[in-house]
C-alpha cells in the first residue's frame, strides 16, 4: 500500500522565516494541540541556531503557552537560521503483536492492562478467557527489532521479560493494550501520547475525532504502575508521529 498524503487533511501550516512560500511542516489541529506544543513538534524536525518565535498571518507574537493552537498560518521569526533534520520515521508495521505470536509478552500486556489505555474501555469478557476487540501492541514495532538494537534501546528497560532470551523488545514496558478499532491509528502514528505534557493524547488524523479521547489525558492509575511503558518509548512514539505527520511539505 502506497504512504498517505497526510498533508490532504492539514489546516496549519508552518513557513520558514523570510519566505512565506517555503512550508517546513503542517499539521491536522486536532482538539486538545496548544501554541506550546507546537513550538516543541518544531523542535522535533528542525535545527535553530538562535532562539525562535512564531508569529500569525497578522504579524502577532504567538506565545509558547497553553492555549489551543488555532488552524492557521504560523511563521517562524528568529535571528538566526532554520533547517529541517535529516530524521525520518521508521515505516509503520501493520502486524500486531499477537500475529508476532509472543505469546509471554501478550499475556503480561493483558494482565497489568485489563482495557484500552487509550479510550478507556474495559476488557469485560477478559475474566471469562476473552479478549476480542482488545490487542496488545508493541510501541516500537517487533518488526524493527534490529533498530531497536542498533539505538541502544534496550537501555531503556528496567524489566526483561521472563523469558530473557526474548529480547528486551519484549519487556512488558514497551506495550500497551489497545481496543482493536484504535490500533491502526497508533500504529501508523495517527495518533500517540505526549509524555511531557502530563502524557496527553494527540491526534494527527480528522478521522480519530470519532473516538473523543483528542487532549484527554492517561488514567493516573496506569501511570501510577511501577509496569507501565517507560517515557523514553512513550517520547520515541511521539516523536514519529511528529515525524510522520508533521515535518515536511
Amino acid at each position: 500500500m502506497p504512504p498517505v498524503d497526510r498533508s490532504a487533511w492539514r489546516n496549519t501550516y508552518i513557513y520558514a522565516p523570510g519566505n512565506r512560500n517555503t512550508v517546513l511542516g503542517g499539521l491536522y489541529a486536532a482538539e486538545g494541540v496548544t501554541r506550546a506544543n507546537l513550538y516543541s513538534m518544531l523542535e522535533v524536525f528542525c535545527r535553530f541556531t538562535d532562539t525562535f518565535q512564531l508569529h500569525d498571518d497578522r504579524e502577532q507574537l504567538v506565545q509558547r503557552d497553553g492555549q489551543p493552537l488555532q488552524p492557521g498560518n504560523y511563521y517562524i521569526v528568529t535571528d538566526g537560521s532554520v533547517s529541517s533534520t535529516d530524521d525520518v520515521p521508521l515505516p509503520c508495521l501493520t502486524s500486531s503483536s499477537s500475529e508476532a505470536g509472543v505469546a509471554s509478552f501478550c499475556d503480561a500486556v493483558r494482565e497489568r492492562d485489563q482495557q484500552c489505555i487509550i479510550t478507556g474501555r474495559p476488557a469485560r469478557l477478559a475474566r471469562f478467557g476473552s479478549w476480542i476487540g482488545f490487542e496488545p501492541v508493541h510501541i516500537f514495532p517487533l518488526g524493527h527489532e534490529q533498530h531497536w538494537k542498533d539505538s541502544k534501546c534496550d537501555d531503556w528497560i528496567t524489566i526483561p521479560p521472563a523469558d530473557e532470551s526474548l529480547g528486551n523488545i519484549n519487556s512488558i514496558q514497551n506495550g500497551m493494550l489497545l481496543a482493536s478499532h484504535v490500533l491502526d491509528f497508533f500504529t501508523f502514528y495517527d495518533l500517540t501520547i505526549n509524555p511531557d505534557d502530563n502524557y496527553k493524547i494527540v491526534c494527527f488524523s480528522p478521522a480519530s475525532r470519532a473516538f473523543h479521547i483528542a487532549g484527554r489525558h492517561l488514567d493516573q492509575k496506569f501511570l501510577s504502575n511501577p509496569l507501565r511503558p517507560v517515557d523514553q518509548l512513550l517520547r520515541w512514539h511521539f516523536r514519529q508521529a511528529v515525524l510522520t505527520n508533521v515535518k515536511g511539505a
